[in-house]
């Protein structure tokens, strides 16, 4: 194809006026191609898997699609807003996330105000914690809340302080940790159903809590002391559940035994004084006969005691037995 230059203006002009002539044709056709292509991309449109889409007509919520391949109005008309609900989100509070990884490194230089806390006892304290959350109702959390993740931040933040304000500090670093892990995850839900923010709190946990460093040498050094108190304390208790118990037993013991030795003595009186009231009703009947009893029973106690006894004549060489009753018939060798 030759294409030749113009010599003169009208030339130009008129080989101008040729050109567009022709693209004049193609016009329409192409303003066509383009609506339809205009139309195509912002009609169609796909979801992922992890997500909901949100649709606005002219700034009105109007439905929420699936995932998937789907249409909506074009040129503006119809807008979409697309939801991640499957995907848990997490806040730091208190220190920021630099590099994930094997060894993740933090950093917590500037977060000050995020973690210092008053407890209830009036200390200081550096806490730390995360906060997972998901996103339950779209709509609400779209269309009920200027901004969504500055709410629950804000909202786990003063939730964590009013918690950590009602324990005390001991408390905040050993005994309540988890409970008020799951107090704070109570209370953050209620306020963020109550704002229909459309948000679910997964968890809440608390990652460190200490003093802060400036006061971190005293406090240990306070912390040792009440240990070494909680030790004594112990001890001493050991030795009193050692000692009391055991000096409890012999006391009852002994009062045992002294009030057995009393009851039997009792007793003893009693039969001894039954007794000799049957021997004073019987001598009342019969004197003599009572009093040969009573003679004979004294000698039958008195006489197996007795030891021999010897009458030694000073003319005589051996001396006379008299009382051996060692060798009486029925008696054995060994009674004396």
């Amino acid at each position: 194809m030759n294409f030749k230059i113009p010599d003169t203006p009208e030339e130009l002009f008129r080989h101008g006026r040729r050109g567009l002539d022709r693209f004049s044709r193609w016009l329409p056709a192409l303003a066509v191609l383009t609506i339809i292509l205009g139309i195509f991309l912002s009609s169609f449109y796909s979801i992922a898997t992890d997500e909901v889409g949100v649709i606005r007509r002219f700034g009105k919520y109007d439905r929420t699609v699936e995932p998937g391949l789907h249409w909506k109005l074009p040129f503006g008309i119809e807008r979409l807003d697309a939801v991640k609900v499957k995907r848990v989100f997490k806040e730091e509070f208190g220190y920021r996330t630099v590099k994930p990884g094997i060894r993740t490194e933090y950093a917590s230089h500037g977060y000050e105000d995020e973690s210092l806390m008053l407890t209830g006892d009036l200390n200081v304290l550096e806490v730390t914690w995360i906060v997972q959350y998901r996103i339950q109702d779209p709509k609400k959390y779209l269309f009920n809340i200027y901004n969504p993740r500055k709410t629950v931040r804000d909202i786990s933040e003063s939730v964590m302080r009013q918690v950590v304000g009602n324990s005390s500090v001991s408390e905040a670093l050993t005994t309540r940790r988890l409970e008020i892990n799951l107090t704070v995850q109570k209370k953050m839900q209620e306020l963020l159903d109550h704002y229909q923010t459309g948000v679910n709190v997964e968890t809440v946990k608390l990652q460190d809590v200490n003093p802060p460093n400036e006061v971190k040498a005293s406090f240990n050094a306070v912390n040792e002391a009440k240990q070494e108190k909680e030790k004594m304390i112990n001890e001493a208790r050991q030795t009193y559940n050692r000692i009391i118990p055991r000096a409890k037993g012999e006391a009852e013991k002994t009062i045992s035994e002294a009030e057995g030795y009393a009851l039997r003595r009792t007793n003893e009186a009693k039969g001894d004084a039954g007794k000799f009231l049957e021997i004073w009703n019987a001598y009342k009947e019969a004197k003599d006969v009572t009093r040969r009893r009573l003679y004979l029973e004294v000698l039958g106690e008195a006489l197996p005691k007795a030891g021999p006894v010897y009458i030694i004549d000073g003319k005589g060489n051996n001396p006379l037995p008299l009382l051996n009753l060692k060798n009486l018939p029925g008696k054995k060798n060994n009674e004396q």
